[in-house]
């Protein structure tokens, strides 16, 4: 069935950004719609892990950055390549207080920032010297590691963006999520696992068509 757009759905979203929905939906615009909210709940259910796994990430280099500088403004000392000096910068060229702290610095450094500490330019300057060792229960190359933070980056960035992951292997991605934070804390994972509502909401896709 391919029923006009009503005129609601087509002011609070726009046709081009509903059109993906109507067609995952084969036409069927009450389908569309419900597929559309799932979406949101999908989205909202993710959260609750990517905060753990994002600040989990942030900390832990964090701190394994201060104890190697011996300054919690570490930046101020390390050899940061050009692309993350200028996130810092950004950082900086934001509205802040004056009075601006370095723990007000880290909370505003993007997930991006964290996740390209591990990226191979950063090897010799970061990883092989100290980042290994905020990821206790991981064993594995460096490039791994980054690959996966990076897909998980991205994931973050479409779910932040209100953009579409209905299509997406969204169980790999709660399981990679887990994975990742296991990597830095057992206990917060068993935590996480213990109260997300993913499994749940997951398993709800199967009504949209009915």
């Amino acid at each position: 069935m391919n029923a006009a757009l009503p005129d609601w759905v087509r002011n609070a979203l726009s046709a081009p950004r509903f059109e993906r929905y109507r067609k995952a939906a084969d036409g069927d615009i009450d389908v569309a719609i419900r597929l559309y909210q799932w979406n949101i709940d999908v989205s909202a259910a993710f959260y609750h892990s990517l905060h753990w796994l994002e600040v989990g990430l942030r900390n832990a280099l964090n701190e394994r950055l201060r104890d190697m500088y011996g300054r919690p403004d570490w930046w101020a000392a390390a050899p940061l390549d050009k692309h993350d000096r200028r996130k810092i910068e950004n950082v900086f060229d934001d509205a802040m207080p004056r009075q601006r702290t370095a723990d007000d610095v880290v909370a505003r450094l993007t997930f991006g920032f964290w996740v390209a500490l591990l990226h191979k330019r950063n090897d010799r300057r970061f990883w092989v010297p100290v980042l290994y060792k905020a990821f206790p229960h991981y064993k594995g190359p460096r490039a791994g590691l980054h690959d996966d933070f990076y897909k998980m980056r991205n994931f973050r960035n479409r779910i932040m963006h209100h953009e579409p992951i209905f299509y997406l292997d969204l169980a790999n991605y709660r399981l990679r999520g887990y994975r990742l934070l296991a990597y830095l804390s057992p206990d917060a994972v068993e935590h996480v696992q213990a109260t997300d509502r993913l499994t749940r909401v997951l398993d709800q896709r199967n009504e949209i068509w009915r």
